[in-house]
């Protein structure tokens, strides 16, 4: 079974959008950010390996969109 599944149909010949199952994102300015709150990153990478807790950590896959 794959992480993610079809979130849209293909489009106009765009490229079908993906989401990846039970991860919610609120970062707005982010490539992968749908506008359900979905991640549509093909995978997504947290660290770093040292954290002790969830305010040491970072989604690594972050991409700024441009505006």
């Amino acid at each position: 079974m794959e992480p993610w599944e079809n979130h849209e149909e293909e489009q106009e010949g765009k490229k079908s959008s993906r989401r990846i199952k039970g991860i919610v994102c609120d970062v707005k300015n982010c490539v992968h950010h749908d506008r359900e709150n979905d991640c549509t990153a093909g995978k997504i990478a947290v660290g770093p390996s040292f954290a002790t807790s969830c305010a040491d950590t970072v989604c690594a896959s972050f991409k700024p969109k441009e505006f």
